[in-house]
Parts: C-alpha cells; sequence; structure tokens
C-alpha cells in the first residue's frame, strides 16, 4: 500500500487491466541500488585480490551453498514456526538472504545482466503464464495445468 493524495490503495494485480508493475510507482521499484551494490561489491572483491576467484561458475556455486544455509535455518520448523521465527533465526536468515544477494549481485554483474528489466521481463512472463482466474489459490506450475 502507499499513500494516494490522503487515501491510502492496495494494489492487485486484477486491478488493473494493463500489466500490474507498470502502475507502481518508480519510487517503489528503485529502492535497491543494484548499481551501488555492485561496485562496492566490486571494490571489496579487487582490494582482496578475489575477482580471479569470482567465475560466474564459482558465484553460481556459492548461490547455491548460501541458499542452502538459508534452508537449513528453516529444515525443521513447522509451517507456523517459519512464520514466526525466533529473534535468533530472524537475524540468522537475514545474514543468509543477504549472502544469497551479495553472490547473486556477483553473478549478475560478472554477466552484466540489467536486474530490473530481467526481473520485469520476468515477471510479465510470470503474468502470461499464471492468469489469477486460473492460477488464483492453485499452487500447479502452468505446464502442469488441465
Amino acid at each position: 500500500m502507499y499513500d494516494t493524495g490522503g487515501r491510502s490503495t492496495a494494489f492487485s494485480e486484477s486491478s488493473y487491466p494493463i500489466p500490474f508493475l507498470s502502475r507502481l510507482p518508480v519510487e517503489h521499484m528503485a529502492a535497491l541500488d543494484v548499481d551501488g551494490l555492485q561496485h562496492r561489491l566490486r571494490a571489496f572483491a579487487d582490494a582482496r585480490d578475489w575477482e580471479r576467484f569470482h567465475s560466474p561458475k564459482n558465484l553460481a556455486m556459492a548461490v547455491a551453498s548460501e541458499a542452502g544455509e538459508l534452508v537449513d535455518i528453516f529444515q525443521w520448523l513447522t509451517e507456523e514456526e517459519s512464520r514466526h521465527l525466533s529473534d535468533k533465526n530472524r537475524v540468522r536468515a537475514t545474514e543468509e538472504i543477504a549472502d544469497v544477494l551479495i553472490y547473486l549481485l556477483r553473478l549478475g554483474d560478472k554477466l552484466e545482466v540489467d536486474f530490473q528489466r530481467a526481473v520485469l521481463e520476468k515477471l510479465e512472463l510470470n503474468e502470461r503464464n499464471y492468469p489469477v482466474e486460473l492460477a488464483k489459490g492453485n499452487a500447479l506450475k502452468y505446464n502442469r495445468r488441465g
């Protein structure tokens, strides 16, 4: 939700005849400074002479490794416990999410991925593959629907 001249409006895909994200205000789409983070991560690696280790293969493997560490936090929790993490597990999850993002940003930097464009294009594809009238309340993958 965001403020629209004194009234609060909840966004939903079905409330717009055109793709959902094209209706979001720019300030809601620019909160993460990808370029700035990539610059800082590049400088961090350069200062330590780690660039030579940051091949796309190694970075992809690091993403998987860090995602595994995130999964470990949730592995034996119930659905309810996973929705209400302890303070300790919330800190751990936040750190692992940051690690995953760091490696994704480095990988995207190496592969020259335009994250804004890639995410918006993927969301548009998902909107086509999962139209609200077919996907609402249904967890089936688009290619497994009858």
